[in-house]
């Protein structure tokens, strides 16, 4: 980001933020909440003009905008898959191979679905924390192996780790995954003029379909809800999507080929089309079992 600002003779300052999501790692982002785990601390000083930009990973923004504050950027994604990340002795050199029992890690509703729908036999433990952190508790045997964002590994050059790429139509990624966006102020006409010269188009085309996929169904951290666009020889740009029970016994799939001049459409089409399918059940489902969880008192600590 700042490289690409300095290209067009814009300098920059630095400034590092440690999220709420950051910082809770005892308990599973859904258990949390799902309002601006990783986003709140920068959108407020964006406001008060602390700093002139935010840059996010584009899956943990809501759908729709703050006020007063824009997407004004997206920059060229990067791999959007999942990957499969296996520690040193466990002889595994795909999700189908893993071992009966495996113990594997991931903090996602969404990961932990398809993990049960695919491998039911396999034993899914929570993993929280930074990428360094996960893989440190893999290295250390608290797990056998992990999922990961790809593009969390290949952006902090750890691509090395990654033991297997989870595809896309068989297993999703998170809408929006691996993409990241640069948010600001809406009336900053100046700097929303410079950050617009960053912004990938086919990267916003793509991402456009499935954030309106994701908004039409009402999705957040606490819904098991997957995305992908791939370029298809037959149909060109095709969206695929996913909603599942939490145990990962329903799952629902769906695809549409993506209309290039109104993505967001071609989103949400899909989307009506997978909760006339059955997806309205599935999400009512999961949302009445986050519900029932939220109003259960905690068990005193021990």
């Amino acid at each position: 980001m700042a490289a690409l600002l300095a290209a067009r003779g814009v300098t920059t300052e630095l400034v590092t933020y440690t999220t709420i999501g950051d910082r809770i790692l005892d308990r599973p982002l859904a258990a949390i909440g799902e309002k601006g785990l990783f986003t709140a601390e920068l959108e407020a000083d964006l406001r008060t003009h602390r700093i002139d930009c935010a840059v996010h990973s584009l899956k943990d923004l809501p759908t729709a905008d703050p006020e007063g504050l824009l997407i004004v950027a997206l920059l060229e994604r990067e791999d959007p898959r999942d990957a499969l990340v296996v520690r040193e002795g466990v002889a595994a050199t795909s999700l189908a191979t893993l071992p009966e029992g495996t113990r594997v890690g991931t903090s996602s509703l969404r990961r932990r679905a398809q993990l049960r729908a695919l491998r039911p036999d396999l034993d899914v433990v929570d993993l929280r924390g930074n990428v360094g952190t996960r893989l440190r508790k893999l290295d250390e045997g608290q797990m056998d192996a992990a999922v990961l964002a790809a593009a969390g590994l290949k952006r902090l050059e750890l691509g090395h780790r990654i033991t297997a790429l989870l595809d896309a139509p068989e297993w999703l990624g998170a809408p929006g995954q691996g993409a990241v966006a640069v948010q600001a102020r809406a009336d900053d006409a100046a700097m929303l003029e410079t950050l617009r010269t960053l912004d990938h188009a086919e990267t916003r085309q793509a991402v456009a379909a499935e954030r309106a996929l994701l908004a039409a169904l009402e999705g957040g951290c606490q819904v098991p809800i997957g995305a992908a666009t791939l370029h298809e020889a037959e149909y060109g740009l095709m969206l695929h999507a996913m909603v599942a029970s939490l145990d990962g016994e329903s799952v629902l799939r769906g695809g549409l080929p993506v209309t290039l001049d109104a993505p967001a459409e071609s989103g949400r089409e899909l989307a009506r089309q997978l909760l006339a399918a059955g997806g309205a059940d599935i999400l009512a489902g999961v949302r009445a079992n986050a519900t029932t969880h939220s109003a259960t008192p905690s068990s005193p600590a021990s």
